[in-house]
């Protein structure tokens, strides 16, 4: 069904190669619509989508399903790109977390939502370095997805609940609350 016919409360439960492709194909036509990301993105991929696209779905499928079909460096694609700046990373991650949580149950959603933030963390890291600052938007994102956990004290009565890390680590960085010692 093409990702306009899904009904507003009718999410999935698992992702398949179908949905994933609507995923990818739904998500992107927000990229390009949108007014930070859209020009970074066309000016590589201008002429070049109708090969983009499916290798997209074939990388989500590869990490969400485990297809391993997908050959590529994430890091060497991404390397060339010019003048991205950590506000880039957090409209990507917003657009992304959104279209996912749109479309699939938190379960299925959780699937897409860990690889997203690890692999934004690990291109983060590499054209940053250590000693980045988290933007306040993308701080403000982490924390909304971030799972509540309990807190592990063997202490009296029953633990407050607290805000834990980003699936399945630490976001690496720093916030703009932090002092100067990085995060570890």
């Amino acid at each position: 069904m093409p990702p306009s016919d899904i009904p507003p409360n009718s999410r999935y439960m698992e992702p398949t190669e179908a949905n994933i492709r609507e995923l990818v194909y739904a998500f992107y036509d927000r990229v390009r619509a949108d007014a930070l990301l859209g020009p970074v993105f066309d000016a590589v991929l201008a002429g070049r989508w109708d090969d983009h696209l499916p290798k997209m779905c074939t990388f989500w499928g590869s990490l969400v399903l485990g297809a391993k079909q997908y050959r590529g460096n994430v890091q060497q694609a991404h390397a060339p790109l010019d003048g991205i700046e950590p506000r880039h990373f957090s409209r990507w991650l917003h657009l992304f977390l959104d279209t996912v949580e749109g479309r699939y149950e938190p379960a299925a959603a959780v699937r897409f939502m860990e690889p997203a933030l690890r692999i934004a963390q690990s291109l983060q890291l590499s054209r940053f370095g250590w000693d980045y600052a988290v933007p306040a938007e993308q701080q403000a994102l982490l924390d909304r997805v971030a799972p509540k956990r309990r807190d592990q004290d063997e202490g009296g009565g029953d633990p407050p609940a607290r805000r834990g890390e980003p699936f399945p680590a630490k976001i690496i960085g720093r916030t703009a609350s932090d002092d100067d010692t990085p995060a570890h």
